[in-house]
C-alpha cells in the first residue's frame, strides 16, 4: 500500500507541471493590456507600469516566467494580486466556504441518489422503478441554473424555508438549498447508475451462488451486491467531489456565496491572471488526491482489487 501511494505521489508530479503550465500560459497570453482599468479611467502611470511588469516577469519569455512562478511555488508562495492581495490568504479565506457547500451536496447524492438507485434496482420494473427514471430524467434535462433559480424563488423568497442568499453566513443551515442545487444534476447520475449496476449484479453467478448456499437475503444484498455495485458510483462521486472542490460558479453565483468558484469569477472579469492560476493549481492537487483516496477505497470496496 505505501509503495502504490508513493508511485502514485510520483506521478502526480508531471501532472502537476503540465497543467499548472498549461493555464499559467494561457492566463499570460490573454490578448489585450494587462493593466487595462487597474488606474481607473486614465492610463497606469509609466513607473507602475514599470514595476508591476518586473513583479510578474511580463517581459520574460514564457518558459522562463513559468520557471521562477513555479519556484516560488516550491516555497508556497502563490504571489499576489494586481490590488496587494496574498492570493494564499484568499484562498485560505474561501475555501473552507467551498469545502463545506461541497460536503453538503455530496451527503444529498449519496442519501438520495444511491437510496433512490437502490429502491429501483431491487424492484425493476415497478412503479417505483419507472418514478425513479422518470425523475431523474427531468432533472438531467434541466439546467443548474434554472433548478437553483426556481428553488430560490419558492423556497427562498416565497415561502421563507430556506435563506436566499447565503452571504457572509456560510453556515450549514445556510447552505442546504445551494448544495442541494448543486447536487441536482449529479445524484441524478448516481441513482441511475446505482440502479444499472444493483441489477446487474445481481444477475451475477456469485450472487446466485450466495442464494443457493441458503444466505439470507439481506446478507446477499447488503455484502455481496452492495459493495460490487458501489464501486462505479464511487468512481462518480469521487471524481464529482474533486470537481465541487473547485467551486461551484453557477451556484455560487446564484445564492452569492463567498467560495472558490466565486473568487475564481471575479478574478476572470478582472483579468487577474495571478489569482486565476494560484486558484486552479489548487483545484489540481486536490483533485488528484481526491482521486487517489477513491483509488484506495477500492481495496476496501473489493479486495480482489490489489494496490502492490
Amino acid at each position: 500500500m505505501g509503495r502504490y501511494v508513493a508511485r502514485r505521489l510520483l506521478q502526480m508530479i508531471p501532472v502537476v507541471i503540465g497543467t499548472t503550465f498549461i493555464i499559467y500560459a494561457l492566463v499570460w497570453a490573454l490578448p489585450g493590456d494587462p493593466f487595462a482599468g487597474r488606474c481607473g479611467a486614465r492610463p497606469c502611470p509609466p513607473a507602475y507600469v514599470a514595476e508591476m511588469t518586473e513583479k510578474y516577469n511580463l517581459d520574460d519569455p514564457l518558459p522562463i516566467a513559468y520557471i521562477q512562478y513555479l519556484g516560488n511555488l516550491l516555497r508556497g508562495d502563490f504571489g499576489e494580486t494586481f490590488q496587494g492581495l496574498s492570493v494564499a490568504e484568499e484562498l485560505v479565506r474561501a475555501y473552507p466556504t467551498t469545502v463545506k457547500l461541497a460536503l453538503v451536496a455530496i451527503f444529498f447524492e449519496i442519501l438520495i441518489g444511491i437510496g433512490a438507485g437502490i429502491m429501483a434496482g431491487l424492484r425493476r420494473g415497478s412503479y417505483l422503478d419507472n418514478l425513479v427514471l422518470v425523475s431523474t430524467l427531468v432533472v438531467v434535462s434541466i439546467p443548474v441554473f434554472v433548478i437553483g433559480s426556481v428553488l430560490q424563488l419558492f423556497l427562498g423568497m416565497r415561502w421563507g424555508i430556506f435563506p436566499a442568499t447565503v452571504g457572509g453566513d456560510a453556515s450549514l443551515y445556510n447552505l442546504i438549498l445551494p448544495g442541494f442545487v448543486l447536487a441536482s444534476l449529479s445524484l441524478a447520475y448516481v441513482a441511475r447508475l446505482t440502479r444499472t449496476s444493483l441489477a446487474e449484479n445481481r444477475r451475477a453467478d456469485y450472487v446466485r451462488t450466495a442464494v443457493a448456499k441458503g444466505l439470507p437475503q439481506r446478507r446477499v444484498i447488503g455484502v455481496h451486491t452492495m459493495r460490487n455495485s458501489l464501486i462505479p458510483v464511487i468512481t462518480f462521486i469521487g471524481a464529482d467531489f474533486g470537481a465541487l472542490l473547485g467551486g461551484a460558479i453557477v451556484t455560487e453565483g446564484i445564492f452569492n456565496i463567498p467560495g472558490v468558484g466565486n473568487l475564481i469569477f471575479r478574478s476572470i472579469t478582472t483579468r487577474d491572471g495571478v489569482m486565476v492560476t494560484g486558484a486552479v493549481t489548487v483545484l489540481v492537487l486536490v483533485f488528484l488526491l481526491v482521486n487517489l483516496l477513491v483509488d484506495l477505497i477500492y481495496g476496501w470496496l473489493d479486495p480482489r482489487i490489489s494496490h502492490g
